[in-house]
């Protein structure tokens, strides 16, 4: 078939795969992809480099293959030509990997582990071990729920955290730590019988169980359970059948010593459209939060990918991303994702101007106001004196000098009058502030240890 055939038809594949991701995926990871031919049912696709072919691969493929599918016609074979050097024009032929996700045109699904009988004893636990306590990185805001998870992979149903009811938003890693701890057991207690199920597979599962007129073997297998993982349990608001189910099991888990962890999106307090009696045993074992990463965790999870993939980022960069990606750890993962298709898109290197045009596409930055108060207050704390000492009447070395910078930093941080930071530092006149910034900037010339301080202290404005 001639190239132009096989442009038609990669033409019709994209029309399906627009409608089925969004429009940044699309032009990130399809919009990029040449259709090369279409010959004796082999579609073969150019893509920009093997790191490229890979995350297609890892993340897309199944999406891909059923387009090709659909739209190219049964038994055609998926085959990417890599670029290995762009500037030379070299590349290599590698075929999709059909061992691991076979080709069908209908969704592929996971083996289902609820049809299976209760006397099997090894079943597929559903866990993800990429998601481990290893690339779990520990900071403030998960701390409480990654220790209670250790603990529980160690000795399950037998600690105080039973259930243990994991809640936070979406992105700051419940779904990480709960595979960690399934995992763990695993490694630990190989002979326990541990499942992992969303909330919407459990609610499917159920409603089929009903369907079939199955609802006891689908009790009789949950029952059988050691360690339950319900991930994302508040999707259970409104459904009464599968509420009344799973109260049942919870029930029976419990008094059975067996272990039960579940996620939510808001703690059990909060929480809509749930029978009370789920949510007084919610509150049997322990509720932990974990919240929005803070800037040293987020450092740190960048630092471990960065470390753990073999990439090459400046610090100046991954510093950018910490302190601009703020809201959860999923976005952290997507700038560098994008980040090293930027780079290999353009035959560029990754620097603080590509990282600032890739983050302005994924997450709203918002330029941070500095006000006196703020200034003033990072002053004090930095020379160790009160707020009340800076706006009193006192004149004595030190604080007559914070002063000084103060109102120095405030002019060239603020669009306030000298008046207004006068105001502000201390009640003085605006002729107070004039005299101040002339002082600080002249000492700044001549003193590099004041400068010093001067930086160090902007530094603390910024941050």
């Amino acid at each position: 078939m001639k190239t132009n055939s096989a442009n038609e038809l990669w033409k019709r594949c994209t029309q399906v795969i627009r409608d089925n991701v969004s429009e940044t995926t699309f032009s990130t990871w399809f919009a990029p992809i040449i259709p090369l031919s279409y010959e004796n049912q082999v579609f073969t696709l150019q893509v920009p480099s093997q790191f490229f072919y890979e995350y297609i691969e890892e993340t897309f493929v199944d999406l891909l293959r059923m387009t090709i599918h659909r739209e190219v016609g049964e038994g055609t074979r998926l085959m990417y030509r890599v670029l290995v050097d762009r500037n030379a024009g070299t590349s290599t032929t590698i075929p999709s990997d059909e061992k691991v996700k076979p080709f069908a045109s209908t969704p592929i699904q996971k083996e289902n582990p609820f049809v299976r009988s209760s006397q099997v004893q090894n079943i597929d636990p559903q866990l993800n071990p990429i998601y481990n306590f290893n690339s779990f990185i520990e900071g403030n805001s998960n701390k409480l729920a990654r220790t209670a998870g250790l603990s529980i992979a160690k000795d399950p149903g037998t600690t105080i955290f039973n259930p243990l009811f994991v809640y936070g938003p979406s992105g700051v890693g419940k779904t990480h730590l709960v595979h960690a701890i399934g995992v763990q057991t695993k490694q630990l207690h190989p002979e326990k019988r541990v499942l992992y199920v969303s909330a919407n597979l459990f609610q499917i599962q159920y409603t089929d169980a009903v369907r079939n007129n199955t609802v006891n073997d689908f009790l009789n297998f949950y029952q059988s359970i050691d360690v339950l993982i319900l991930d994302d349990i508040h999707e259970f608001a409104g459904k009464n059948g599968t509420q009344n189910t799973f109260f049942h099991i919870f029930n029976h888990l419990h008094q059975n010593g067996k272990q039960l962890v579940l996620t939510s999106d808001r703690s059990p307090v909060v929480l809509q459209g749930l029978e009370q009696r789920l949510l007084t045993r919610f509150k049997w074992g322990l509720s932990a939060e974990i919240s929005q990463p803070d800037y040293e965790l987020r450092k740190a999870i960048l630092q471990h990918k960065i470390y753990k993939d073999g990439l090459d980022i400046p610090d100046d960069v991954v510093t950018y991303i910490a302190k601009n990606v703020v809201d959860n750890i999923r976005d952290l993962e997507g700038v560098i994702i994008s980040l090293l298709a930027h780079s290999t898109l353009t035959n560029c290197s990754i620097d603080l101007k590509l990282a600032e045009k890739v983050i302005a596409g994924i997450v709203n930055i918002k330029p941070k106001t500095i006000t006196i108060e703020h200034i003033r207050d990072v002053v004090c704390d930095h020379f160790g004196l009160k707020i009340e000492d800076m706006l009193s009447k006192r004149r004595d070395r030190q604080l007559a000098q914070a002063r000084q910078i103060a109102m120095y930093l405030a002019k060239n941080y603020t669009q306030h009058s000298l008046s207004a930071i006068g105001a502000s530092i201390g009640k003085r006149d605006h002729a107070t502030v004039l005299h101040a910034c002339k002082v600080v900037s002249d000492l700044m010339e001549i003193d590099k240890t004041y400068k010093g301080c001067i930086e160090e202290i902007q530094q603390k404005i910024n941050a």
